[in-house]
């Protein structure tokens, strides 16, 4: 392996600088008691420098297998809060690739949980818009863990479903409330009420689409349209009337059609 070849090659390289240190202590005349001290400083030194080099090793060691737990431990975590089978490892893999694959994982994991978390606080504001307006009673879900993506799907169906009524209500709303204003105008009928007022005002999105205010709504449409037809019933019976008095009077023609504009 390239490693060994480069273990070998520092060892030659040691093996040279001693040799050289050894033949320029001779040159100078070192003493023998002398050089004896050098070597032994020179190994003093190397030792030091491997001694620390295998403890910053040692120490990243410990690092990866302490990520490795702690990984291990938030995946357990995830894994559970997700609702998904636990994730298994390559047994056969080394500490740092199994660290990175962890890690990975981890990550991709905890970017399911923000997505999840935040379609849920989407749909929940909608969700509350809409009850506001409909006076229906909001989605039973559980806020307080992670929802899963069943409940995801149901919540979206929910809010869909909402969706749908609140324009099928709202088109219900604005052709009565369009009625309505055309038979108040023809029975020249002043809005009374505070909810006649309601239907009425221009801020059509200020009308609660509640179930009850439909019902009410189609109440009053059908008791104005009750009170056109009594009222045509009246103005037909005085109509007949009429004709008959004058038929009775004798009226000359053009004194009828004088009327006739009635």
């Amino acid at each position: 392996a390239r490693s060994e070849v480069l273990a070998a090659e520092a060892v030659c390289c040691l093996n040279r600088a001693m040799a050289t240190l050894r033949d320029i202590w001779e040159e100078i005349g070192i003493p023998e008691e002398q050089r004896l001290e050098r070597t032994d400083a020179v190994r003093k030194h190397i030792k030091s420098l491997l001694d620390m080099m295998v403890a910053e090793e040692e120490s990243l060691k410990e690092r990866l297998l302490k990520s490795i737990a702690v990984c291990r431990k938030e995946l357990d975590t995830l894994c559970r809060e997700l609702q998904l089978g636990s994730f298994e490892t390559e047994e056969e893999c080394t500490i740092l690739q199994m660290e990175k694959n962890l890690r990975t994982h981890v990550e991709v994991l905890q970017k399911q949980k923000r997505d999840r978390k935040q379609e849920l606080k989407a749909l929940q504001e909608q969700d509350r818009d809409l009850c506001d307006i409909l006076c229906t009673a909001l989605f039973s879900i559980d806020t307080g863990s992670v929802p899963s993506l069943e409940d995801l799907d149901r919540y979206r169906c929910h809010v869909a479903s909402l969706n749908t009524l609140k324009e099928q209500r709202r088109e219900e709303f604005v052709t009565n409330k369009r009625q309505i204003i055309l038979l108040m105008e023809e029975l020249d009928h002043t809005p009374d009420t505070s909810f006649e007022r309601d239907v009425v005002c221009e801020d059509e999105e200020a009308f609660c689409l509640s179930k009850d205010n439909i019902v009410a709504l189609q109440n009053l449409l059908q008791q104005l349209e009750g009170r056109r037809a009594l009222n045509e019933a009246v103005c037909a019976e005085l109509r007949a009337r009429i004709m008959a008095l004058w038929e009775r009077l004798q009226i000359p023609e053009e004194e009828r059609e004088s009327s006739a504009v009635h």
